[in-house]
């Protein structure tokens, strides 16, 4: 299965740290965020790498060059990200198949690999993971509507008053299906075409959708002291990878 990253951000809570560097590059506990991506890619048994680059695109691709790990890279150039629906869009000549899609800010130990046997094996159109952060978090976040049963219904991206505090987390799969949404996704109202209006739709249409309960942890680097939480976790369970399974929605 191959796997798109995005990785375009300019990182601009980050700074200084990206004062000279992109996003991608930004090191935690020694290893630029991006190896951190590419590692649990890795570990899922990606066959292909397609990498959405941007600001200061020229460093990421002196930096890794053709390949990871022997996993060949191809690289999507994005002129401007304005929205992660956008973004993905870039990915959609490199994709035939199912596909998985990280967020190249993360740091994860979960249960990654059940999204991708969900994908696998159910052939759902799309599975993501899912977790319940601290409620005046969750703004910062793509959030999970759901029903009295706990089947998501809808996904708001970074609402002022979040309907809840469960949250997607930045690993998704997906069918090409997604690429049909995205390409219909309106701007929204902070003018960025945004991937949960995307998820949405597929859900509109009636497209089998999965969420998975994280089991383990991630950690959003956004700002400087999120890199030091990575970091600080990393170094307390460098090697922990969970995994059981936690379905919510189909």
């Amino acid at each position: 299965m191959k796997a798109v990253i995005l990785a375009a951000g300019k990182g601009t809570r980050l700074q200084p740290l990206t004062d000279d560097l992109p996003k991608a590059l930004v090191e935690v506990n020694g290893e630029p965020l991006l190896s951190h991506c590419l590692d649990e890619l890795v570990s899922l048994d990606a066959d292909e790498f397609v990498i959405v680059v941007g600001y200061r695109q020229e460093q990421i691709i002196d930096h890794y060059g053709s390949s990871y790990d022997g996993i060949p890279i191809t690289y999507i150039h994005q002129e401007e990200p304005v929205g992660l629906a956008h973004d993905l869009l870039q990915a959609e000549p490199e994709i035939e198949d199912n596909f998985m899609l990280m967020l190249g800010d993360n740091v994860f130990r979960g249960n990654l690999d059940v999204v991708v046997q969900r994908q696998r094996e159910q052939r759902v159109d799309c599975a993501f993971l899912v977790e319940e952060v601290p409620e005046d978090e969750a703004s910062r976040y793509g959030v999970c509507v759901t029903n009295k049963y706990g089947e998501i219904t809808d996904v708001v991206e970074k609402p002022d008053d979040p309907p809840s505090n469960l949250v997607m987390t930045g690993f998704y799969t997906f069918s090409p299906a997604i690429f049909k949404t995205c390409s219909l996704v309106q701007p929204s109202d902070r003018g960025e075409y945004e991937l949960s209006d995307a998820i949405d739709l597929l859900m509109d249409t009636g497209r089998t959708i999965d969420a998975v309960r994280l089991n383990g942890w991630r950690i959003d680097v956004g700002c400087p002291e999120d890199r030091d939480a990575a970091e600080q976790r990393l170094s307390e369970e460098p090697d922990s990878r969970p995994t059981a399974e936690g379905n919510i929605a189909q």
